[in-house]
């Protein structure tokens, strides 16, 4: 029987960067993965924030180019509200380039990763297990931890386009009978179009791929592609951050743990936050053995920070005609509505910053 300190299931970002930080303190950590490459099942559409690119070293190279635009359409797809910020507030990332950059540091601070392996693992136990396989976790069932009840499912392509005259930008179509609950996107930065769609599953209006490739065939100005399509998407959770995240066997990270934005899917920004306060209370347990310390990744906490967001989700849930879309947007032209809507994908708000919430945990 091989005995490990922590066990991370899960090789996406949130589990790479969560088994980098606990092998950097000197913490023996194994990392398991189904997949058998990185390359395949990628369910993230890979948009990353400003806040994310100013806190984070993520790798350049990977990166597409800056996005300051984002253009929001309600269903007619007439007299949509443009917004222009001063700063770079997206880039989309090319994910498989960015999880073979995460798996080498993890290896690089003295993690083990194996890929092509399921959990549980055979002939492994492990004082500590760090949940970050997804929406639909394992762990988190098989721990006794909470688990995401509210989701959306998302499918996006991504295709290389000739350069274009226009701005890098960032299209959002509000449509119910497209999206229902959620949205359709369509980001031309200049190299790629994504183009994509998520929604709930129990509203669709049909297969995710066919309503994504309608979408995009039909969507106004959008560069034809020039090669191949890539294809990713899967369950998102969008009912907040769990409230019963650790026990003394484990903790949940990212997807798992329900660290996706409410109102706009975002997961990227979270899962990173999320998996260093989880790396510093995972490693401070496993050096003491109090279990108090654990009370310190309180989910319930993390929670009441988006209470506004989740009431958002809701009442973006329950647009469920066009009309009612429309009638969204008459506020949405208004300058109090420009400036609300700038203020969601602009403003400086994000997931609380893990290092602050852990220094103050410690004072």
């Amino acid at each position: 029987m091989e005995i490990v300190d922590v066990l991370v299931v899960g090789a996406g970002l949130a589990g790479l960067h969560t088994a980098r930080l606990l092998a950097g303190q000197g913490h023996d950590v194994l990392v398991v993965d189904r997949r058998s490459t990185l390359d395949a099942g990628i369910r993230t559409t890979g948009i990353f924030v400003r806040r994310t690119l100013e806190d984070f070293a993520l790798p350049a190279a990977h990166l597409g180019p800056a996005i300051r635009r984002v253009v929001l359409y309600p269903p007619s797809m007439r007299r949509p509200v443009e917004l222009v910020s001063a700063r770079d507030e997206f880039r989309v990332a090319d994910m498989a380039g960015v999880y073979a950059h995460a798996l080498a540091r993890a290896r690089e601070a003295g993690a083990r990763v194996r890929l092509g392996v399921a959990y549980p693992v055979a002939g492994v136990a492990a004082r500590f297990t760090v949940g970050a396989d997804g929406a639909r976790s394992t762990v988190a069932r098989r721990l006794g931890l909470d688990v995401n009840r509210h989701l959306i499912v998302g499918a996006e392509e991504v295709y290389p386009i000739a350069a274009g005259g226009s701005p890098p930008t960032f299209h959002c179509v509000v449509d119910p009978r497209l999206a229902p609950g959620y949205l359709a996107w369509a980001v031309d930065d200049g190299r790629h179009a994504h183009v994509g769609l998520a929604g709930r599953a129990d509203r669709l209006a049909g297969p995710l791929p066919r309503l994504v490739r309608t979408f995009a065939d039909g969507f106004p100005g959008l560069p034809a592609a020039t090669g191949p399509v890539r294809r990713r998407g899967g369950p998102i959770p969008v009912g907040g951050v769990l409230r019963r995240l650790a026990c003394p066997q484990g903790l949940l990270v990212g997807d798992a743990a329900g660290a996706v934005s409410p109102l706009t899917a975002g997961g990227l920004d979270p899962c990173l936050r999320l998996s260093e306060l989880a790396a510093a209370v995972a490693g401070d347990y496993l050096r003491s053995g109090d279990a108090a310390v654990l009370r310190h990744y309180d989910g319930a906490a993390l929670r009441a920070r988006f209470r506004t967001r989740l009431l958002l989700r809701h009442a973006l849930s329950g647009v469920r005609s066009p009309a009612a879309a429309e009638a969204a947007f008459a506020a949405l032209r208004t300058p109090p509505g420009r400036a609300a809507a700038a203020r969601v994908l602009f403003g400086d708000g994000s997931f609380p910053d893990s290092r602050l919430t852990w220094r103050t945990a410690q004072a």
